[in-house]
């Protein structure tokens, strides 16, 4: 019998675990906060509950972390970009930033995905698997052990469609923020989606504190049907909708990504129906640089076409940023150390 992953599981949920073994309900919690809190890889690291028991405990259930395969850190040292190895042999990335105000860290949802945006590295070979929620806090887990540094913020937006792995999702945000665990606030917490309309709406009835973040890359549904296939599931229109609805429900400001694409979305015409859709929504821009991927034949903006583009989303009363660029010596891009990785595999 598979053995189940104990990261995955919540406090209520280790309280009933350790009742069926015959012991006091206070060691449930005793057990979470040595898997959250204290963040223990191996059963003989908890020193409070018996031996005999934990022995038990082994039989039925692990503490599934991740291993690093690979690291990269940039000439700033100010970014670092993990590729970890799941138990299975999965493998996925994370990215850790420093900035003055903390340490941010961008996880992975799944291994792959399915979504087929044409800018993208993780969807190059499909979808593989989702992440159990133990798997997506492990990234957090072990980079914080790796750096010797507490991470503040937490960004669902590697490898994978979050809202693709809803349920999973949903656990890790609840354990990633519990008060006898990592305790990270749901306000630190972003949760980037391609604009699964369905699935926005069910978040929304959470009532949840994150921040949602659509990767929408395009102002009109001609231009997105180019580079996003869901775009041919859920309109501009419908995505807007939805953001309404979630920004008036949960009191939220939406944060809409726009990878920058020489010649496909960057031009004036384009800020400008950008601007138009926004108005009156509690909104923010955040313009990328197009991470470059050798696959694909997107290609990177120029830098004064970003500039003007900021300038006439701002005329028109758009709240917006262009990204501050981190670890693009080191294959920033989602997926390409995988890729790398797996292709360097292959060729031995």
């Amino acid at each position: 019998m598979e053995r189940k992953d104990l990261r995955s599981f919540t406090e209520e949920e280790m309280i009933g675990i350790v009742q069926e073994y015959g012991e006091k309900a206070f060691r449930g919690k005793q057990l979470f906060e040595w898997i959250h809190k204290k963040q223990v890889t191996e059963f003989s690291q908890i020193t409070n509950l018996s031996k005999k028991f934990l022995e038990q405990l082994s039989e039925n259930y692990n503490i599934s972390g991740v291993e690093i395969v690979k690291k990269q850190v940039s000439k700033k040292n100010d970014t670092a970009k993990y590729l970890f190895s799941m138990a299975d042999g999965s493998l996925v990335e994370s990215v850790w930033m420093k900035y003055h105000h903390g340490n941010s860290v961008c996880i992975s949802s799944q291994v792959g995905c399915r979504m087929g945006c044409t800018f993208c590295a993780s969807t190059l070979s499909g979808l593989k698997r989702s992440l159990t929620a133990g798997e997506m806090l492990s990234q957090i887990y072990e980079i914080q052990r790796e750096t010797g540094e507490r991470v503040s913020n937490v960004i669902v937006m590697g490898m994978g469609e979050p809202l693709d792995n809803y349920d999973n999702l949903l656990r890790f945000i609840r354990l990633l923020s519990h008060d006898k665990g990592i305790n990270i606030s749901q306000r630190n917490i972003t949760v980037s989606t391609c604009g699964l309309v369905d699935q926005i709406r069910r978040l929304m009835e959470e009532k949840l504190q994150i921040t949602l973040a659509i990767s929408l890359h395009a102002p009109n549904d001609e231009i997105r049907r180019q580079t996003m296939p869901v775009a041919k599931k859920y309109s501009i229109e419908e995505i807007f909708s939805v953001c309404r609805e979630y920004t008036e429900y949960t009191g939220r400001r939406i944060t809409f990504e726009y990878s920058m694409i020489d010649g496909v979305n960057d031009g004036k015409a384009h800020a400008l129906e950008l601007a138009s859709r926004c108005r009156g929504l509690n909104c923010h821009i955040n313009l990328i640089p197009l991470n470059e991927v050798k696959e694909r034949k997107c290609h990177r903006s120029k830098e004064e076409n970003i500039r003007d583009f900021k300038i006439t989303l701002e005329k028109n009363h758009t709240n917006v940023t262009i990204r501050r660029e981190m670890g693009s010596d080191i294959d920033a891009a989602c997926g390409q150390l995988r890729n790398q990785y797996m292709e360097q595999t292959n060729s031995d």
